[in-house]
């Protein structure tokens, strides 16, 4: 039997995994990585409020019923969209190469 992922690892450890992959002396970087757990913890929050009230939400108006998505999906979908750009533009510094920044061939493209 294979284990289950684990997807609710604590912003402590996702911090602390960044800080060590990022130049920690520039102010730019570090503000990122503040901005990305800002991020997560806004997504996880608006997560557990649809999981509490439901992925659907029934709106009365008058005598009609209608049954609608609910709202935090659209936003969640938003956050997320940031999240993945921040990921995009984190400049991870290569360990092996003595601290200097990790570039690869698609940066040129």
């Amino acid at each position: 039997m294979t284990n289950k992922l684990r997807i609710d690892v604590s912003t402590d450890k996702i911090k602390h995994y960044l800080m060590s992959r990022i130049d920690t002396t520039n102010p730019v970087e570090v503000e990122k990585v503040g901005r990305y757990l800002k991020h997560i913890e806004m997504y996880r929050r608006m997560e557990r409020k649809v999981k509490n009230e439901g992925e659907s939400v029934t709106i009365k108006n008058g005598s009609q019923t209608f049954i609608k998505s609910h709202p935090l999906l659209n936003d969640m979908s938003k956050v997320n969209t940031a999240i993945i750009n921040i990921e995009r533009t984190f400049k991870f510094i290569d360990e092996d190469n003595g601290n200097q920044p990790k570039y690869s061939a698609s940066d040129l493209i």
